[in-house]
């Protein structure tokens, strides 16, 4: 098949990538037996590349028919707009919805659940603790297991709960939890006056334009399908409203609609939430294992995958008969990945290996550097070398106006900056260690420079300069020379060989 889509002349991949990853899907699809497959890549936000193998099935069927491969209704090789069910990765929408609450100041990451939805049984948990895995709460529902049942079965948010959730000391762990993330799909409706669904629909849906990306399957789409562990035939999987868990796994979308949502998360746009929001729900906040180097971890309602190139931020997603795996380097190559088989599809490494393939065959250009807009109010001045006792630093000045602190040494601490609030002329961090800290220039009563404070440290422009502000002062001598080595004793007359 064709790739489903291009960004415009010049945009597209080179015909030796191409191949490469359509070598890479076709494997996996026949390696897996996968019903049907479709993968897509993205580069700096921009769709370059998709492909799907095998036969979806959906077009003449309702879910819950039992429609089989090959059998003439609606069969059809899958492509870019093939919807398919995406499970968890429904989750990092749900968390999208959340921090724009947080942003409109409607609730503080810090909030425990009871402040704004009373009476559950995690009420002493934390948005934040939900949002990363951190609330120390049951990973499933109580039986029955609410993948493969109407959410009937589950018709409140306390039945969903059950009578005892608790697990671990919140904080304590990282502990995955679809229920968690009912509470918070709860927690939307409650302070929307809407349901979730409503809620996901008008304030991120419609405005990224990702008209298939909805919560029941609308044709053409793909059936859900087990795979026989010893033989090439399958069994079609139930497909139910999953009713107050739809927030932590409902969704049905297309690798077209996906990688749009893939610029979100790498923060290519900002059209529905902040660049600053975006980055903070990349950082680490929980990791999975118990010790060694961390491969799997979560951000705030995003997972994060560490790879030999850097982290990468995402998420899987599996529901009875679906996998699906959504892959990002942050403002970098994006990859998508889904299949209609419940089990056997490696579709996380297959993501994960169509960015590496891209960007090892196509290595990303640097872009074109120009100088910055001149706004008149550049505080060139703070910018140069820095001391902080003997260890040099450079502050030098962005093109959006903030600053880089950064050691010249052999080691230091690096951080970025953004101006403060109102015009104060100080400086908040945004990451590294000083994130949060606020760095002030210090000026004489005649404007000039004196000296930089951030986070109780000083910076001067000497080292250890005897009149600078430094804490605990220093030696009025100033800097001096070692004292020269006593020469050596001359030996002793008529001393012999020892």
């Amino acid at each position: 098949m064709a790739p489903a889509s291009r960004p415009g002349p010049g945009g597209g991949l080179l015909p030796a990538t191409e191949r490469l990853l359509l070598q890479r899907v076709a494997a996996e699809q026949a390696g897996g037996r996968a019903p049907s497959l479709v993968a897509a890549v993205a580069r700096d936000g921009r769709p370059v590349w998709a492909v799907g193998r095998g036969r979806a099935v959906g077009e003449g069927c309702a879910v819950g028919e039992g429609c089989a491969v090959g059998e003439g209704r609606g069969s059809r090789r899958p492509d870019a707009d093939t919807q398919y069910r995406i499970g968890s990765i429904t989750k990092t929408f749900t968390a999208v919805l959340v921090m724009r609450l947080r942003d409109e100041g409607r609730l503080a990451l810090g909030d425990p659940l009871d402040r704004h939805l009373p009476g559950t049984a995690v009420g002493d948990r934390t948005v934040a603790q939900l949002l990363s895995h951190l609330g120390g709460i049951a990973a499933e529902t109580p039986p029955p297991w609410w993948e493969r049942v109407a959410g009937q079965a589950h018709p409140t948010l306390a039945d969903a709960l059950g009578p005892d959730p608790d697990r671990f000391r919140p904080g304590r762990r990282h502990h995955y939890s679809n229920v968690g993330f009912a509470v918070l799909g709860e927690l939307v409706a409650r302070l929307r006056g809407t349901s979730w669904a409503q809620a996901l629909h008008r304030e991120l849906l419609a405005p990224l334009g990702m008209v298939r990306t909805t919560a029941l399957p609308v044709a053409p789409h793909a059936h859900g399908f087990a795979v026989h562990p010893h033989a090439d035939v399958l069994l079609p999987e139930p497909a139910h409203d999953a009713g107050v868990l739809a927030p932590a796994g409902q969704l049905w979308s297309t690798a077209a609609d996906l990688v749009r949502w893939s610029a979100v998360l790498a923060g290519h746009t900002d059209a529905v939430l902040s660049a600053d929001t975006l980055a903070e729900m990349r950082e680490p906040a929980a990791v999975e294992g118990d010790s060694g180097e961390w491969r799997l971890g979560a951000g705030l309602g995003v997972q994060l995958l560490r790879e030999p190139g850097g982290v990468l931020v995402g998420h899987g997603g599996s529901m009875p008969g679906f996998v699906a795996a959504l892959w990002t380097r942050p403002r970098g190559t994006a990859a998508v990945a889904m299949a209609n088989a419940t089990s056997g599809v490696a579709v996380v490494d297959l993501a994960v290996g169509l960015i590496d393939a891209v960007d090892t065959a196509e290595p990303p250009l640097a872009a074109e550097w120009v100088p910055a807009p001149v706004a008149g109010r550049e505080p060139l001045d703070v910018t140069g070398v820095w001391y902080w006792g003997p260890a040099p630093y450079a502050l030098s000045l962005r093109p959006d106006g903030g600053l880089l602190l950064a050691p010249l040494g052999r080691s230091g601490r690096r951080s970025r900056f953004r101006p403060g609030p109102g015009g104060s002329g100080t400086f908040l961090g945004v990451d590294g260690y000083f994130a949060g800290e606020t760095l002030i220039p210090q000026r004489r009563s005649d404007g000039a420079l004196s000296h930089l404070e951030l986070a109780s440290f000083v910076f001067t422009r000497a080292p250890y300069a005897p009149a600078g502000p430094v804490p605990g002062g220093v030696d009025a001598a100033g800097w001096r020379a070692s004292p020269a080595p006593a020469p050596a004793p001359a030996p002793a007359a008529g001393g012999g060989q020892g």
